[in-house]
């Protein structure tokens, strides 16, 4: 009798569990976390295990479990950077913890999300991982109203190297600029900056290279580094990060066209001219 009063109340207790982890749980700061399915070419993975989660709109994977998935890697942990780096064929991968990008072969994927740890695993946005194996991410609405699932499909190729996409005089002149205009400053203020000079190549009204854009005179002199030499310094690592995020294309507003901080410059034209968009840290945007 004892016996099946137990069972019962184990068989109850699983249920509860289950139906619990299905439609998400609580993390100790009352955040969210629901478990989610992954599909390959149509093919469920990582359903067992560490599996893929939702948290505020994003879905995480387990970094070591992902990319185990495609093959055999090396993987080794950093505690004193708390950064996991993976090696495999064709791949090199770093994350680290509370940054919102990851390495993969020298280029940073950015997704705005910050990589974290939970339960003692590293997880990471699946958007930037899959990008290192050139799969396409897609969310895919479910027909009976539960949740959805992510959808991955795509050859399965390998990110390719930053000395292969990068146009060198290019990162070195707009990573000079962002540093010497934005030391200090958030890495998305850096990445405003970086957006800021790319916008303008873009715009007829200045010229169609980075380089001409940092030194364009036409109208005076557009950047103080110029003047006081801090463009030829050496850029902080932080701002030649920002210089490959722009290089990669993330942007985040394609109108900026401007920028000043409002409580050093002598000089208010763009504030009083230009359409405001944004504040960034010390920075004010305008289009």
């Amino acid at each position: 009798m004892k016996k099946r009063c137990y069972l019962r109340k184990l068989f109850f207790a699983l249920l509860i569990i289950s139906a619990l982890t299905a439609a998400g749980v609580s993390a100790r700061d009352g955040t969210i976390i629901t478990p989610v399915d992954i599909e390959l070419d149509g093919y469920g993975i990582m359903e067992n295990g560490d599996r893929a989660m939702l948290i505020g709109g994003v879905t995480y994977v387990p970094l070591r479990r992902f990319c185990g998935e495609f093959g055999s890697n090396e993987i080794n942990w950093n505690e004193s950077s708390r950064t996991a780096k993976v090696i495999a064929a064709g791949l090199d991968i770093s994350a680290a913890v509370g940054k919102a990008y990851i390495t993969v072969n020298g280029r940073p994927f950015y997704s705005g999300a910050s990589n974290l740890l939970h339960g003692g695993t590293l997880y990471v946005p699946v958007r930037s991982l899959a990008k290192a194996y050139g799969l396409t991410v897609k969310w895919c609405a479910s027909e009976t109203g539960s949740l959805g699932y992510v959808s991955l499909t795509g050859g399965l190729g390998r990110a390719e190297s930053a000395a292969d996409v990068y146009d060198a005089e290019v990162l070195y002149w707009l990573s000079r600029i962002i540093s010497a205009e934005s030391r200090g400053e958030s890495l998305m203020g850096q990445i405003a900056v970086g957006n800021v000079v790319l916008n303008r190549t873009r715009d007829e009204s200045f010229p169609d290279t980075v380089y001409d854009v940092i030194f364009d005179t036409e109208f005076g002199v557009q950047f103080t580094p110029i003047i006081n030499g801090t463009i030829y310094e050496e850029p902080a690592e932080s701002s030649i990060i920002a210089a490959k995020i722009c290089l990669e294309g993330y942007s985040i507003s394609d109108d900026i066209l401007y920028f000043l901080n409002e409580s050093i410059s002598t000089n208010m034209w763009v504030s009083n001219n230009r359409p405001y968009v944004m504040t960034l840290g010390n920075h004010a945007f305008y289009s």
